[in-house]
């Protein structure tokens, strides 16, 4: 889709403290009221649109080329977008890449997501630097008629993600089994015939490369949901438990969370807990979370390994963080992000138990961290022994 640059506004983006943003409308028509952040990721949109992790957020992308490979099937994170919209700078081009299979636009549209382009995307970023991660509206008209008041009064509107539990919506509602492994080329995605683990990984919006990752580490995969109770993961009898991603704020969705996983830490079970895994796990150890200003979002965050002193360039998406002045003895911070010194992930002295908050499967490094799944794999193997 093209648009010109002086046409019509057909997009309008309010945030609550009445700042409003012009620009030209894409996919879906409507209203979406949200949290904003931006990622500073130059390639993943789709990945990122589909990242259950971004419920309850309408996205700025920093990067200005957005739509410009298309959209590929293979490429969604989960089954429909989770992310409410998206703000770029330039409106999408036709796609051109060789594994497209249609454009942004359309896909978007058809999922029901608003987007914006030809906004300023660089003031918003830095707004959203200095004054945190604002409530906003965007709505969608192809007519250009906007009633911004109403508009900024849906923003100030907006809750936030404060005492929020997202988890229970965008999480499984029944198990599964999961077999499929990373995608290789030339012949994509395969399946895992000879598992040595039997894995529970608890979904609180469970990205599939995560899945993917652990299959292809050798493990059979059953996905529970979020509100399992530890009596129905060690039903399944495993070799380990995976906490994996998710939405809204930890403290929330630790209600029911943090009984289940000390359930299972009592279990003496290798754990391995991946971004909101990873501050549920560190408050079911006595640990706490706090909000962040506006977060990290992208795929170039340096995590620092304190165990090794290797440098992990990581992607990220987290709009929480684990107070690492909060861990009790007996937990250790295993890595700090580079850029701000925030908790990066935590391990038990005593036991196979760890996390992080950065994303692994993610790979912009692009392998730097899939160690951690080989490390889970070994200490179930250990145990087995």
């Amino acid at each position: 889709m093209t648009t010109s640059a002086t046409s019509k506004p057909t997009a309008c983006l309010a945030l609550a403290d009445g700042t409003v943003f012009y620009g030209h409308g894409f996919g879906a028509t409507g209203t979406a009221q949200a949290e904003l952040c931006f990622n500073t990721a130059m390639t993943g949109y789709q990945e990122i649109m589909t990242d259950p992790s971004y419920a309850g957020q309408i996205v700025t992308f920093t990067f200005p080329h957005i739509g410009n490979t298309g959209i590929t099937p293979e490429d969604d994170e989960t089954a429909e977008p989770v992310a409410a919209g998206m703000v770029v700078k330039w409106d999408p081009t036709d796609p051109s890449n060789w594994r497209s299979k249609g454009n942004l636009a359309d896909w978007l549209s058809v999922r029901g997501r608003i987007a914006i382009g030809g906004v300023d995307t660089r003031r918003l970023t830095r707004a959203i630097r200095q004054l945190g991660a604002p409530h906003v509206a965007l709505e969608h008209n192809p007519v250009g008629v906007f009633d911004v008041e109403a508009l900024v009064a849906k923003a100030k509107a907006f809750t936030g993600l404060e005492g929020l539990d997202l988890a229970k919506e965008v999480s499984c509602t029944q198990a599964y089994r999961w077999d499929e492994m990373r995608w290789a080329w030339p012949e994509g995605y395969s399946r895992q015939e000879a598992p040595k683990h039997k894995v529970v990984a608890v979904d609180y919006g469970a990205k599939r490369n995560i899945l993917r990752c652990l299959a292809s580490a050798g493990c059979d995969v059953t996905v529970l949901p979020a509100t399992a109770t530890a009596d129905e993961v060690m039903a399944h009898k495993p070799d380990g438990v995976f906490l994996s991603n998710g939405p809204g704020d930890p403290a929330a969705t630790g209600e029911y969370a943090v009984p289940m996983i000390q359930g299972i830490l009592a279990a003496d079970l290798p754990v391995f807990g991946i971004c909101l895994g990873h501050q549920m796990l560190a408050l079911a150890v006595g640990g706490k979370t706090i909000k962040m200003n506006h977060g990290h979002h992208g795929a170039n965050h340096p995590v620092k390994d304190n165990q090794t002193g290797k440098v992990e360039i990581t992607s990220m998406n987290h709009g929480f963080a684990v107070d690492a002045q909060s861990l009790p003895d007996g937990v250790v911070e295993t890595h700090v992000s580079l850029f701000d010194g925030s908790n990066c992930g935590i391990a038990l002295k005593d036991r196979p138990v760890f996390s992080v908050q950065h994303h692994p499967e993610a790979s912009p490094g692009p392998q730097d961290s899939f160690y951690l799944f080989e490390q889970f794999a070994d200490a179930m193997a250990q145990r087995a022994g």
